[in-house]
């Protein structure tokens, strides 16, 4: 079991987008091990691969007490008009801001061997779905915020003990 440690705002890796997986080697096996040990935990809903220092694309779930992953995920359908939703971030500790997310969402990828997996889900786990591709392409929950929220944002993380 390897849980690695959470990467915080500030960290250059947050804001990587991150390549496809080319190759499915003991590496990206590693990796996914990874992913699901550190998001098997109460109160974590997804973990990009950004979020534990990796560059590949990829993401773990864990909805309904089932830990799941996807590898080269992408967003292939979102329904619905977006609303806005209670969110917050591993990655962006102890902040908790609205932001507009469709209420359904499905991605398509492939597993460890190569299979394809289509993930279709609505209220969290359309939000994790949502959230995870957003991270994978170096982008900050914070960053789809209205300007004032993003502003206050920014206030609470130079405040923050892990800033």
């Amino acid at each position: 079991m390897a849980i690695r440690e959470i990467r915080v705002f500030g960290d250059p890796v947050l804001r990587t987008v991150c390549t496809p997986i080319e190759t499915i080697d003991d590496g990206v096996r590693a990796m996914v091990q990874d992913l699901c040990d550190t998001v098997a935990f109460d109160g974590r809903a997804g973990l990009a691969s950004t979020q534990i220092g990796y560059t590949q694309r990829a993401f773990s779930l864990h909805i309904d007490g089932e830990v799941s992953y996807v590898l080269n995920p992408e967003l292939c359908d979102l329904e619905g008009e977006p609303v806005p939703t209670g969110e917050g971030c591993l990655s962006v500790p102890d902040l908790w801001f609205d932001v507009l997310r469709y209420p359904r969402a499905a991605v398509r990828g492939i597993d460890l061997d190569g299979n394809p997996v289509l993930i279709r889900g609505e209220g969290l786990m359309a939000q994790a779905l949502q959230h995870e591709c957003d991270h994978l392409d170096g982008k900050l929950y914070i960053s789809r915020l209205e300007r004032e929220a993003r502003g206050e944002a920014m206030r609470q993380i130079r405040t923050s003990s892990w800033f």
